[in-house]
């Protein structure tokens, strides 16, 4: 538990935040992360719904395939 404990590190870092940034830098912080995670979240949505849309592109593109070879 000596310097290169975590929890020394975050009580440091706690308390440089509140000298040099005020106190109303750190809920201004902590919004900006969660808008981050909230637009990486979306984002990880949006690709998935894509490549939903792009299998079912492929899987209709294999049934036409199929019906004109069968015919």
């Amino acid at each position: 538990m000596g310097i290169g404990s975590w929890w020394h590190w975050l009580i440091l870092l706690a308390v440089v935040l509140l000298l040099f940034g005020g106190g109303g830098k750190i809920p201004k912080l902590m919004r900006d992360m969660g808008q981050g995670i909230t637009a990486f979240k979306r984002g990880l949505k949006e690709d998935k719904d894509k490549a939903g849309e792009t299998d079912a592109a492929v899987l209709e593109a294999d049934k036409s395939k199929d019906k004109a070879a069968s015919s």
